[in-house]
């Protein structure tokens, strides 16, 4: 793959000059904020789902790995799919609108698990002082009858 197949990022003056020049009504681009969505919708509603969420996870972050393969191609069949060519040797498209909304999900997942944790170790520390407070009543009992 050559230089030439790839556009030159030093034209624009920076990053919003970039954005302001991308077709945002390309319907590629379209469909990958609606797989965006989708993904976003997929996490929102499985977060109660550990195992299946672990796998979305693992496949988002391979996704993110492989962006640069992703970029290369995309980059050498840009008329295929698309009316203008985006993607730069630096990546700098790709991670914009692919790589960051894939992290920035992993990242709600990650913030999920958390949070779930948490709620996990809250309602495991008070069983644990509730059966300490029964027992330690219970001996109380005890004692109480005996004398």
């Amino acid at each position: 793959m050559s230089e030439s197949d790839f556009i030159d990022i030093s034209k624009f003056d920076g990053f919003l000059s970039f954005l302001a020049n991308v077709d945002w009504k390309d319907p590629w681009l379209i469909g990958l904020f609606t797989f965006h969505f989708a993904i976003f919708m997929m996490a929102i509603l499985t977060r109660n789902y550990g195992n299946f969420q672990a796998l979305l996870f693992f496949v988002l972050l391979l996704l993110v790995y492989f962006s640069e393969n992703i970029n290369k191609m995309a980059s050498s069949h840009w008329q295929i799919f698309s009316r203008q060519q985006y993607f730069d040797s630096n990546g700098l498209f790709i991670s914009v609108v692919f790589s960051i909304p894939i992290l920035m999900n992993c990242m709600m997942m990650v913030g999920n698990w958390l949070y779930q944790s948490t709620q996990l170790m809250t309602t495991l520390k008070t069983a644990q002082l509730k059966e300490k407070l029964r027992k330690e009543g219970s001996l109380k009992g005890k004692k109480l009858k005996k004398q």
